[in-house]
């Protein structure tokens, strides 16, 4: 699995959110992490949340794929809710 980010907006979530793009492309290897359309708004391309672990911390990765390519958009820890629909 490849993956590519915007290298100012991963400075952004990082200063937002303190979820490094590296650390959270870890949440595709967990084999339980939770996959859903994101259609809270037209983003003008699909895009996606999972919502995984990560050394035992849930996260949620909006991301989308570009052919063999997923490109992360933003990354942070899950809210209370988010954790309770995990499985």
């Amino acid at each position: 699995m490849q993956f590519e980010w915007d290298e100012r907006k991963a400075a952004q979530n990082i200063a937002k959110h303190g979820v490094p793009f590296d650390y959270a492309a870890r949440v595709f290897l967990d084999p339980h992490r939770l996959d859903r359309a994101d259609t809270r708004q037209d983003y003008q391309e699909e895009r996606r949340l999972t919502l995984g672990s990560i050394d035992g911390r849930l996260f949620v990765v909006a991301y989308t794929a570009r052919g063999h390519t997923i490109r992360l958009i933003s990354a942070r820890k899950a809210n209370e809710r988010e954790q309770r629909g995990y499985p």
